[in-house]
């Protein structure tokens, strides 16, 4: 069974969006629980998580804690790590019950395919690009979900806290060949790409990743980044 965990911070206006399409799996039983890590949100957002049934924690802020304390509290012998601005598609429960029940499964884990809710060439030609770096390099984003057993989260030390490029982290940690890429897609909001400007927003983006590789304070990224 997979406890989903799902860190926010104000995140009341995406946050129904992304609960929607975990409601099959909950009644059919695969999910466990839905555990929503707010990381101090001022607006409806843990409102929004209790109505819906979710299992509340409150952490410091910062997304990598936020997802180490949720893993702390999952009961499941699985881990879906989601974003509150996130939207799953249709076809991510069947195409996770093939993931899990393949063999030695739990020692691999899996993302999504990554979608904008954008329209254009520029939400299309950045999709392309998470898709060569996703597949090839074996380097999904956060936004692209997580599936692991507890047994691999374990066993490479699980989520660090880390300010920001957590998910890059731990992708490391897990290492591409026990890395699968599903075909559903995981629709994300390209809120910051509008107000940003897609060229803008991929190339700082870039740039994070290299500092990062070359050993940047991931703290001192996060101020950047922010």
């Amino acid at each position: 069974m997979i406890s989903v965990i799902i860190p926010t911070l104000n995140a009341a206006r995406f946050l129904p969006r992304a609960l929607a399409p975990l409601v099959a799996g909950a009644a059919d039983g695969l999910i466990k629980e839905v555990i929503v890590v707010d990381g101090g949100s001022h607006d409806e957002t843990r409102a929004i998580a209790e109505a819906a049934g979710c299992d509340v924690v409150a952490c410091e802020r910062g997304r990598g804690a936020q997802l180490a304390a949720g893993a702390a509290r999952a009961r499941g012998d699985w881990h879906f790590f989601l974003h509150a601005d996130t939207v799953l598609e249709d076809a991510w429960l069947e195409a996770v019950r093939r993931f899990m029940h393949a063999p030695n499964a739990d020692q691999r884990a899996c993302a999504f395919t990554f979608r904008f809710d954008d329209e254009g060439l520029w939400p299309r030609w950045v999709e392309v690009c998470v898709a060569v770096r996703s597949r090839l390099l074996k380097l999904p984003y956060g936004d692209q979900g997580l599936l692991i057993s507890r047994r691999l989260y374990d066993e490479i030390g699980g989520y660090r806290p880390l300010a920001l490029m957590e998910d890059v982290d731990i992708v490391r940690r897990i290492g591409g060949r026990r890395l699968a890429i599903l075909a559903p897609r995981a629709t994300t909001s390209a809120e910051k790409y509008r107000r940003d400007g897609y060229g803008r927003r991929t190339t700082r983006n870039l740039v994070l990743l290299a500092r990062f590789y070359l050993g940047a304070d991931p703290a001192a990224l996060a101020r950047r980044y922010d």
